[in-house]
């Protein structure tokens, strides 16, 4: 009889206790951290080089169990965005305007398959490919991370429409964009931070980046394909198979036959928002987009409205589902503007999330009772993966109370000495991997390694551009298995997939990308490539 697998939340209490039991043994240290305004005008902690030190001991014991307390505290904007994000799409749901959606984007391939080409290519990897090199450019471009959990609740349900599994569905939005964020050409949450921190111009190297960005994609996509083309030609081979029953009734509800309709509230709806829109463009009505170093202004909120008001114009006359998923997508477009424009972040993107669901709720006729209910039984629908999430916290929070971080970063960076070019660089790679785990935020990181690591790497004739490099190797691949990571945890817990499936699944493509993540960083040791 096969032993039973620990539940997600014992298996993340598990690493709570192994850290606690950290720090009974680990000497307790700490840098001195200092505060630097950067040239955004940002203020940002640094470590002060050559400062650490050791510090008196702080066992944890009890605190394994306050440390979800906590951890529910320092994580609560990504915990309020997945019960608000559930919320809405409950009340969306309600209306089955995804339902049509999905039956008229199967029907449309359908048709694409009629023709030879498309037949042996495959219309499903055309378009898996599509969708992934989209989210991929997003984590590229402006590191999309915690906006994932939103689209996981759209792309799980398509991706087993499809005939696939959640695992495709969590793939196609959450590891893409991770992918792309693993190749950060232009993130400025990471190399933007990094390379700054090591003194270097902003964006600088991007060329060679870009290449990288492409293999790491054609490594991440091929994989994920082999195994969709696996699960479909035969299913049970999935190992969310029985798990994934949850969707598949889903799916059994979806049909062909649906009312079409367009309720006077539906246009109520539109007027309402059409004149939000109207007031925006003109208190907004210019837009400075930024994509890695460069920016353009462009009226970006007042042709998105006159956009939104013709195409919901002609949905409203076909019928309320489809203006329904017009105010999706136009969610979406403002959420891009939103982030490239003003810098947005979970409590922006969580509100227009929000005031979309609100809105869906008043196109479908629905009381202000009911819509309250349906957000409410949304928010309890995706509770579980709210509190994975503040539990997961508890592992960071335990790490640094018992004031082991900065000894084990200290310990790794020791390892260093007396090495050559390429020995130092594979210490650094595995350095930012591993700190990874237990630091999960890409921003936190570089502030705590880059000022200590760029000096370093002059040390050894290492090209800080290099160093920087392994910094986004490092951070990018193991954001996929890390148990802190809140954004991990709360992406398959809206996807209904356990954690010690996903890791026995997703491992061998993380150890790929770590082999290849070496050998993209071996050139920059020895050829002359720009920027480094």
């Amino acid at each position: 009889m096969l032993k039973k697998v620990p539940h997600t939340y014992v298996i993340i209490f598990g690493f709570i206790l192994v850290s606690a039991i950290l720090t009974w043994f680990v000497p307790a240290g700490e840098y001195e951290r200092e505060y630097k305004t950067m040239d955004d005008g940002s203020v940002k902690e640094m470590i002060i080089d050559g400062s650490y030190d050791s510090v008196e001991k702080s066992p944890q014991t009890w605190q394994v169990f306050s440390a979800m307390f906590q951890g529910f505290v320092n994580q609560s904007n990504i915990i309020i965005f997945i019960l608000m994000i559930g919320g809405a799409f409950w009340i969306m749901n309600a209306s089955r305007a995804i339902d049509v959606g999905i039956m008229a984007f199967l029907r449309y391939t359908k048709k694409l398959e009629k023709h030879r080409l498309m037949r042996r290519i495959g219309v499903n990897n055309i378009v898996m490919v599509l969708i992934m090199i989209m989210f991929s450019l997003f984590g590229a471009i402006f590191g999309m991370s915690e906006e994932t959990i939103a689209f996981v609740i759209i792309l799980v349900p398509l991706s087993i429409s499809m005939g696939y599994d959640s695992i495709v569905g969590v793939s196609l939005v959450y590891v893409a964009a991770h992918l792309g964020f693993a190749g950060a050409v232009f993130n400025p949450f990471t190399i933007g931070i990094a390379q700054g921190l090591s003194n270097i111009p902003i964006f600088s190297g991007f060329e060679y980046r870009m290449v990288c960005w492409l293999v790491i994609n054609l490594v991440g996509f091929s994989f994920i394909l082999w195994y969709a083309k696996r699960i479909k030609a035969n299913p049970k081979r999935s190992p969310m198979y029985e798990a994934d029953s949850y969707w598949r009734d889903k799916k059994a509800e979806l049909s062909d036959e649906f009312e079409y309709n367009t309720p006077l509230a539906s246009w109520v709806s539109y007027a309402l928002l059409l004149a939000g829109l109207i007031a925006f463009s003109i208190a907004y009505p210019e837009t400075i987009l930024s994509v890695g170093n460069s920016s353009t202004e462009l009226p970006a909120i007042p042709i998105a409205t006159g956009l939104f008001a013709v195409t919901s114009f002609f949905t409203l006359r076909k019928s309320q589902h489809f203006y329904i998923l017009n105010l999706l997508a136009f969610t979406i477009v403002f959420l891009i503007v939103g982030v490239m424009g003003y810098g947005w972040y979970v409590m922006e993107i969580g509100t227009l999330f929000f005031v979309m669901g609100i809105f869906s709720g008043i196109a479908m006729n629905a009381s202000a009772n009911r819509i309250t209910k349906l957000f409410i039984d949304g928010s309890k629908d995706i509770l579980s993966a709210a509190l994975v999430v503040g539990l997961a916290g508890g592992i960071i929070v335990i790490l640094q109370d018992g004031k082991i971080i900065d000894t084990i970063m200290y310990s790794l960076s020791r390892g260093m000495d007396d090495m050559g070019k390429t020995g130092s660089m594979g210490v650094m790679y595995a350095i930012q991997n591993f700190l990874n785990i237990i630091i999960p935020s890409g921003s936190a990181k570089a502030a705590l390694t880059m000022p200590i690591m760029a000096p370093f790497s002059d040390l050894v004739d290492i090209s800080r551009q290099a160093t920087v490099l392994a910094f986004q190797f490092g951070d990018g691949f193991t954001n996929m298995i890390t148990p802190t990571s809140g954004v991990l945890i709360g992406a398959l817990g809206v996807a209904k997939v356990p954690y010690d499936k996903w890791l026995k699944w997703v491992w061998p493509m993380i150890l790929t990308l770590v082999i290849v993540g070496f050998l993209l960083l071996l050139p920059t040791l020895y050829l002359n490539l720009n920027g480094f």
